[in-house]
């Protein structure tokens, strides 16, 4: 994973609905990139629900959320509208943003070792450097612990 006030790679990847969307276009906004294993399951539901909940908040806060996933474009499209999810979510298939963040990693399940996405979420600043890091993030958790912090600056 990034550390703190390191430069925050910068990305170009589809959106849910087909759009380039660049991490750079959010220069001068506060960002919440948060990385997830995969739509529709479980505990990427219940942590996609508590960034849409808390989202007004965090456009108070002139703050972005960008969820990043290797599902399809047709699979986010379908996951935000079922849920209502009015933040992005961006397609990463090819790994560029999730193995440039360093959330490609090996996982357990059932002593079965395998790679894939480790729940962890950035927050990155107007400027485009790493305020902070949240490795292996719970799922119920994540948008109100991202807030808490956000709200104590």
């Amino acid at each position: 994973m990034l550390e703190i006030g390191t430069k925050a790679p910068d990305f170009a990847l589809p959106d849910q609905n087909g759009n380039t969307v660049r991490l750079s276009d959010f220069l001068g906004k506060k960002v919440v990139l948060y990385f997830y294993p995969k739509d529709n399951t479980p505990g990427c539901t219940r942590q996609a629900c508590g960034f849409a909940q808390h989202y007004t908040a965090f456009e108070s806060k002139n703050t972005v959320v960008i969820g990043v996933s290797k599902d399809s474009v047709a699979s986010h499209l379908k996951f935000a509208q079922k849920y209502e999810l009015p933040f992005i979510l961006v397609s990463d298939p090819e790994l560029q943003a999730i193995q440039a963040y360093g959330v490609w990693q090996e996982k357990k399940l059932y002593g079965k070792v395998s790679m894939g996405v480790v729940r962890s979420a950035y927050l990155i600043d107007e400027a485009g450097i790493i305020q902070k890091v949240m490795p292996k993030v719970k799922p119920d958790a994540n948008a109100q612990q991202v807030l808490a912090y956000l709200e104590a600056e």
